[in-house]
């Protein structure tokens, strides 16, 4: 009895963990089906009413059939958990690569942004449309230019004044403004009582001595001879002082029926007429200015010079003079050691050779000073800078080809159309030209073209 009790007993525990087993099993299945292939809350109830099902006829079920159902469902559990576990893990990878894959782009974006929050990048065909030129700087020794305003001037060791040296009377012209003339042309006929006077006592003073002369000393006394030579002497030396030449001299002498009284002006050298303020009937003082005449193959110019500007202009100095696009070339004669009490300046004279006749007295011109750097320095033309929102002034530097971002430099000194510029290496590419049109895009693109 006891054995037979044992084993009812027995068997009921036996039958009441298979059921807890089948529950737990078919449990586990649901949700295995749920997760995998994410079912909605009614098909759950569906799928726990099928396994209560299954659990009440799985009671009366054999115990053979019943272990092998349970062999069997293990045996799905197993593969239904692998596969659950790999769906896991396979989403779990994607999930892993696609953030990876994901990060490396927002990494690369960040490092183009990066690369370009300071500059931008053209094309080849860009940057030769927008006609940018890059140039690598070296060190160079370089000609540094000082301006300087000027004006022409008449060479005043090769022009001539034309003036009467005793009160007159213009009677004619023979020259008008302008005009080239020659050594010896006459430029003014004029009338002077003193001048009648003068001619007057030439002619009897050259009679008497020619007559002396011949008598020799054994008609005449020495000291008559020697009175008589004086006084032609004087005669003649006075007509000189009035200005006349040998030649109107002898005319003198030579045409008695000359108008005593007139004489005429030459040109003393050839030059051109700079001025001629008179008019016929005019009558002038001794001394007065009638024309001017100058040689403008060779000119000078009057540069004023600034007396801060702490310049060594030695003769010989060379510079360049600018009148309407055409530049001469000038060297430095002469500099005033005074200022001058009306403009403050200190008047540097140069001299300009004119031999296209295209320099006249009275023009203002630029005057350029040249000189050379004492030692190789880094400059840039001027298109080359630009300046910033807070007033420094940049250059462009291409670190790699066609990658523009803007450099901070502070400006030395002007050396023409260039300048010199600190603190950048040499060897360095930088724009040169189109700075302009970097400037713009980098604007255009939201960035600061000057690095701020």
């Amino acid at each position: 009895m006891k054995n037979k009790i044992t084993d009812k007993t027995s068997k009921k525990i036996a039958k009441k963990i298979k059921l807890i087993t089948l529950s737990s099993i078919f449990t586990s299945l649901a949700i295995a089906s749920t997760t995998v292939f994410s079912y909605s809350d009614v098909a759950v109830e569906s799928t726990a009413l099928k396994e209560q099902s299954i659990v009440i006829k799985a009671e009366h079920n054999h115990e053979a059939e019943t272990e092998e159902v349970h062999d069997k469902s293990g045996h799905d559990h197993g593969s239904n958990e692998s596969k659950a576990a790999h769906a896991k893990e396979g989403k779990a990878d994607d999930g892993h690569g696609h953030g990876s894959a994901a990060t490396s782009e927002q990494k690369s974006e960040q490092q183009n942004e990066e690369e370009h929050e300071e500059g931008i990048s053209f094309s080849p065909e860009k940057m030769a449309l927008a006609n940018i030129k890059v140039t690598k700087l070296t060190l160079q020794v370089f000609a540094k230019s000082v301006y300087a305003p000027g004006e022409i001037k008449a060479n005043g060791y090769t022009s001539y004044i034309v003036s009467p040296r005793t009160e007159s009377v213009v009677i004619s012209r023979h020259a008008i403004l302008g005009e080239h003339v020659t050594k010896g042309q006459a430029l003014v006929t004029l009338f002077s009582e003193s001048m009648a006077e003068a001619q007057a006592e030439y002619r009897v003073a050259y009679s008497d001595w020619q007559r002396t002369k011949k008598l020799g000393l054994g008609t005449v006394s020495e000291s008559r001879l020697l009175a008589s030579e004086t006084d032609y002497i004087s005669a003649y030396g006075r007509l000189t002082a009035f200005g006349l030449t040998k030649a109107a001299i002898k005319d003198i002498v030579k045409n008695n029926s000359s108008n005593l009284g007139e004489y005429t002006l030459v040109a003393q050298r050839s030059g051109v007429v700079l001025s001629d303020d008179f008019s016929q009937g005019q009558r002038v003082p001794a001394g007065e200015k009638v024309m001017v005449l100058a040689d403008e193959k060779d000119l000078w110019v009057e540069a004023r010079v600034s007396p801060n500007k702490k310049l060594s202009l030695p003769i010989g100095t060379i510079a360049k003079v600018e009148f309407a696009g055409q530049v001469h070339v000038a060297k430095v004669i002469q500099e005033a050691h005074t200022i001058d009490p009306s403009t403050r300046t200190r008047i540097v004279r140069l001299s300009v050779e004119n031999t296209d006749d295209s320099l006249h007295s009275g023009m203002f011109v630029n005057v350029n000073f040249q000189f050379d750097t004492q030692s190789p320095v880094i400059a840039v033309p001027e298109t080359a800078l630009m300046r910033g929102a807070d007033g420094d002034w940049t250059v462009f530097v291409e670190d790699h080809p066609g990658e523009f971002k803007a450099v901070e430099v502070e400006l030395g000194q002007p050396l023409g159309n260039y300048r010199q510029i600190i603190g950048i290496a040499p060897n360095t590419r930088v724009v040169t030209k189109g700075a302009f049109f970097v400037a713009s895009e980098i604007a255009k693109g939201g960035f600061d073209p000057h690095g701020h």
